[in-house]
């Protein structure tokens, strides 16, 4: 009996579908078991943008929103059970600017779970997000997106803490007193001892140290001094995409000692060399040129770098969704998380280890820093000492 090509190939195709729909399926069934618990998302600052006022009913996501990449059908959608929402404010703001605009910023994420109270709840401790998880809501936890925000006080960062921020990115782009940034010249070579005292006192109040966005040097210094694991709340792996904001290799394995989870973040010039290497070039040289784009599956390509470097333990997700202007095909705004799950699972990621992605080494890091911030309290005070003080 003969079987003509084209009915091969049909079948084939077939087959194709019908394991693809099967990883997809098991994508959304790890989804509604487990949280995924994203490390970074803009929208109080896409709010911003949109209304200078910060109304919520400027940007209603409790319907879709098409000119943002966040609102409430597509979270529920992509099976978010946990996110950071990032308080952003930008490094150029300084002193009392920067703890103001914070502290509003803080305010959008509280007025979030007031306002939609059946989607959002306030997370401060590991236990909160998976009781607001199995409750069927998203538990929403705060993260500030640089030290400049605490105007060199450690009086303002406990008092940020108290309002709920449970990480804090030590610099953004620019660099500060304490700790040099990725993004400019090293002023400090690391930290200062005054940073150095910023992440012993996020540790004793548990507060998670967030090393996105800082230099190699201020990696590897907070590194030696925390006593709590770490997080990168959305950096990717400089092995595969050679930018300063990603995390380099020797760094990943200090990572994977200190127990702590590199979150991959969706940043196309984060992910893809092309990418970053056409960003790099002059604006007029780029006229006229095919911009090359970013894939879904690069962004897997990190996941199995890190996972080959540090181990599966030591990774997780945040995909900066709202403070991006390009975006990955395939990951072009929140609902598109079982794509990658469903990407991991066909490259022959288990379950478990899937799991540990989405959100179970972010809540392992969160218990092991509570743990660590109850034993210092025992025997460590406040810390009141200045910049003036230990910088003279």
């Amino acid at each position: 009996m003969r079987i003509s090509l084209a009915a091969v190939i049909g079948v084939a195709l077939l087959a194709c579908v019908g394991e693809a729909q099967d990883f997809k399926a098991r994508a959304i069934a790890i989804h509604k078991q487990s949280p995924l618990i994203d490390g970074h998302n803009d929208y109080p600052w896409a709010l911003r943008d949109i209304d200078p006022g910060k109304d919520l009913s400027k940007a209603d996501i409790a319907e879709p929103v098409p000119k943002l990449m966040t609102d409430i059908p597509r979270l529920r959608q992509g099976g978010v059970g946990g996110q950071f929402w990032s308080v952003y404010t930008p490094g150029t703001m300084i002193g009392q600017e920067a703890v103001r605009v914070t502290l509003e910023q803080i305010d959008v994420v509280h007025r979030m779970a007031a306002k939609w109270p059946s989607v959002f709840e306030i997370a401060r401790t590991s236990g909160d997000v998976e009781r607001v998880f199995k409750a069927g809501r998203i538990a929403s936890m705060i993260g500030m997106e640089g030290g400049h925000s605490i105007d060199n006080s450690l009086a303002t960062l406990r008092m940020f803490y108290s309002l709920g921020a449970r990480y804090m990115t030590l610099t953004h782009n620019v660099n500060l007193r304490w700790a040099d940034a990725a993004a400019e010249k090293p002023a400090l070579g690391g930290l200062s001892t005054f940073g150095e005292e910023v992440v012993r006192e996020m540790n004793r109040l548990g507060m998670l140290v967030d090393l996105s966005h800082v230099s190699a040097d201020t990696m590897e210094d907070a590194l030696r001094v925390t006593e709590a694991p770490v997080i990168f709340s959305h950096s990717s792996a400089r092995a595969i995409c050679n930018v300063p904001r990603n995390v380099p290799d020797n760094i990943l394995q200090l990572v994977a000692k200190n127990g702590g989870v590199v979150m991959v973040t969706f940043v196309p010039g984060f992910i893809s060399q092309a990418v970053a290497d056409f960003e790099a070039r002059p604006e007029a040289e780029r006229k006229g040129m095919t911009a090359p784009r970013a894939t879904l599956s690069q962004v897997a390509d990190h996941i199995d770098h890190i996972r080959k470097v540090a181990g599966i333990d030591h990774i997780g997700l945040g995909g900066d969704f709202d403070g991006i202007t390009q975006v990955v095909q395939g990951l072009e705004d929140v609902s598109k998380y079982p794509d990658l799950t469903a990407e991991l699972l066909k490259r022959g990621y288990k379950d478990e280890d899937v799991r540990k992605i989405l959100g179970l080494n972010v809540l392992r890091v969160m218990r092991q820093a509570e743990k660590v911030a109850a034993g210092l309290q025992k025997s460590r005070q406040p810390s009141t000492v200045t910049i003036e003080e230990l910088q003279k």
